[in-house]
């Protein structure tokens, strides 16, 4: 009970925050009386990854002469916190919003409501609600299939050229469409394309590095034998690497991981990591913003925008492009 009761003081805490966050950015100004106001509401503001989308956003604003609150949960797990911050932000009557949803099923009814009173892009995430006026995103089905494509070429590699064995998939959590898509992706090409891939475990998380850690630690160690593991986002990544990395399985164990930050680029340097599924992050942010400002003005905008998804491995982490990807501004 004091659990819960901890839990609900918490979510109550954050949609204060964000309530007074929310009444400072749409209170108007002598300097920015006039200017139009889009937020944009991420799942975590404290990770790399969406500290990234909300760069991109930040420079969409300057470049557009728009007000960008920047707004989210502090985990991707506190879905009513997110919730209670779209409400608010509808709320403050801005020209749209823009918002990754943390989890499909909850946020399509709270987006269908808040379609009716303004513009709502969806970037990264999708949400079960056809109110999106626009949708930016990775393929996150292809992103998956990239991933078992890149696993399927490291244990190749380690292999002698032979692709068979046991493979395991970690989703960080359940429910998230982006995650679902890509654990679907994943599966699918390894059926598709590679029958000499057998699919030993098929795990959820709870969206921390530590679970990630521990789940795959009793997957090594229930199964010796294990040529790779598909870790779908950072965090997931960076606690299976940590995994491998303790146990001494660099270069025997694959591994493919979801997004970069710091961290997973020094798994991937020393051979702790065999490929991170890179997205564009930045032009989700950037791009969300511009399109939500279009959209409000009445003009057409794309129903559905593929921002992209790209193996990155040791061997061309390197090139212009993808160097661009792993080390975006975020000033």
């Amino acid at each position: 009970m004091k659990f819960v009761k901890s839990m609900l003081s918490r979510r109550t805490f954050a949609a204060l925050v964000a309530a007074s966050m929310l009444a400072g950015a749409f209170q108007p100004g002598p300097a920015a009386a006039a200017d139009t106001t889009i937020p944009i509401i991420v799942k975590d503001t404290t990770s790399f990854y969406w500290q990234i989308v909300l760069a991109g956003a930040r420079k969409a604003g300057k470049d557009l002469g728009v007000n960008v609150p920047e707004l989210g949960a502090q985990a991707e797990t506190d879905v009513n916190g997110q919730i209670s911050i779209l409400e608010n932000a509808v709320a403050g009557n801005p020209a749209a919003v823009v918002i990754a949803p943390t989890e499909a099923k909850a946020l399509g009814k709270p987006i269908d409501e808040a379609a009716k009173k303004v513009k709502i892009i969806g970037i990264d995430s999708s949400a079960d609600s056809k109110a999106f006026t626009s949708f930016l995103t990775t393929d996150n089905k292809v992103g998956g299939q990239v991933a078992a494509d890149g696993l399927a070429a490291a244990i190749g590699a380690a292999n002698g050229g032979k692709v068979e064995g046991k493979v395991a998939i970690i989703t960080a959590l359940p429910g998230a469409g982006s995650l679902e898509q890509r654990r679907e992706g994943f599966l699918e090409q390894v059926k598709a394309k590679y029958p000499g891939l057998t699919v030993v475990a098929d795990k959820y998380a709870d969206g921390q590095a530590t679970t990630g850690l521990n789940i795959a630690t009793d997957l090594i160690t229930a199964n010796p034998d294990l040529k790779g593991i598909f870790a779908s986002n950072l965090i997931m990544a960076q606690g299976v690497g940590q995994a491998i990395a303790e146990n001494s399985l660099s270069g025997k164990v694959g591994l493919i991981g979801f997004d970069s930050d710091e961290k997973l680029i020094k798994f991937l340097n020393d051979g702790v990591i065999s490929g991170l599924v890179v997205q564009d992050p930045y032009r989700m942010g950037y791009d969300g913003i511009k399109t939500a400002l279009a959209a409000s003005k009445g003009e057409k905008v794309e129903t559905f925008v593929d921002t992209g998804a790209n193996l990155v491995t040791k061997a061309n982490m390197k090139e212009p492009k993808i160097d661009a990807l792993l080390n975006p501004k975020l000033n």
